[in-house]
């Protein structure tokens, strides 16, 4: 008889698509944050919020880079690219925090300091 190494299985998406979700919903308890529309995968979780300063409120929280996409029809959407605090085993979650912004809205400095170039 001989002993074969025991491979571990692939992740299971639906498990870690949930633990993302569950990981996000806890920081959106924790900070209060708005979070009217939740998409979780297992590679990030999308946040699509009401208005620019929602997005504010999860930069304050969070931190991250806000990325301005093309303006189309007259408006664009900003993504807040962020995540959770580390967690206990050490890991993240990735959080994509979507807005449309329609042009000459006023934007807090904040929020245009984090824009990237």
């Amino acid at each position: 008889m001989s002993a074969q190494p025991i491979e571990t299985p692939p992740p299971d998406t639906y498990a870690v698509t949930s633990d993302n979700r569950l990981g996000v919903q806890v920081v959106i308890d924790r900070f209060a944050l708005p979070a009217p529309t939740l998409v979780a995968r297992p590679d990030v979780v999308h946040i699509t919020v009401a208005n620019v300063d929602d997005l504010g409120q999860w930069l304050y929280a969070l931190g991250g880079e806000v990325r301005r996409g093309v303006e189309i029809s007259g408006a664009s959407l900003w993504t807040l690219y962020t995540e959770t605090p580390r967690r206990l085993n050490g890991s993240t979650v990735r959080i994509r925090v979507h807005v449309p912004v329609v042009s000459g809205e006023e934007i807090l400095a904040e929020i245009r300091a984090a824009v990237s170039k």
